[in-house]
């Protein structure tokens, strides 16, 4: 809670929401990052085209915003290399095992009251707080 900044949050979630309701309006798809970027990279569509430049916003917006306030806050690691090469894999797995990822259930199946979405967030957030149990109480990291 040392860099609460509400304002900043408010002002994110609306722009992710603006984001995630305009893509569905134009396009009548979901904006999950997994099936997006799952779909670029899958062989050439005309699809690719609005998948390459949702990527790129994702990306580029940071940058913009980092530019603007004069730099990007630095990123610290503390886990291993082999350690963060098993999260993604396991993150990976589980957008497939869930049919999609938490901003396609979360943000988007939510908003859409999603039977599917509600059981895959709960079983996030489940998920999270175990992890962080067992990681921070009962194995001690």
């Amino acid at each position: 809670m040392e860099s609460f900044t509400p304002v900043s949050g408010l002002i994110g979630g609306l722009m992710i929401g603006l984001a995630a309701s305009a893509l569905v309006l134009l396009t009548g798809r979901i904006a999950g990052i997994s099936g997006i970027v799952g779909g670029m990279l899958a062989r050439p569509s005309p699809e690719t085209a609005w998948r390459a430049a949702f990527v790129l916003g994702l990306i580029g917006g940071p940058l913009l915003v980092g530019a603007i306030q004069g730099g990007i806050a630095p990123i610290t690691m503390q886990a291993t290399t082999p350690v963060l090469i098993a999260a993604g894999l396991l993150v990976g797995f589980g957008t497939r095992l869930g049919a999609g990822c938490t901003s396609g259930h979360g943000v988007c199946g939510l908003a859409r009251l999603a039977p599917r979405s509600m059981a895959a967030t709960a079983a996030f957030f489940v998920t999270a707080l175990a992890t962080v149990y067992l990681v921070r109480h009962a194995i001690g990291g």
